[in-house]
């Protein structure tokens, strides 16, 4: 159950990056000469996104493996 629990914050980083994602495309849309500023903000917040659900995998594997 713990496990479970677990991997539902990967899902809620999974949604995260999505939603982070999208709202990137609509800013390049909007503003095509701010791309490259708005590519690395977008990158940086998808790598800590990424390492949430890395961490939450990790625990959900420790805690299954009980």
């Amino acid at each position: 159950m713990a496990a479970a629990v677990a991997m539902l914050v990967a899902l809620g980083a999974g949604f995260g990056m999505c939603y982070a994602t999208s709202k990137a495309v609509e800013a390049v849309a909007r503003q095509p000469e701010a791309a490259s500023k708005i590519q690395t903000i977008l990158l940086l917040g998808c790598a800590l996104a990424e390492s949430t659900a890395i961490y939450a995998f990790v625990v959900a594997l420790i805690l299954s493996a009980k």
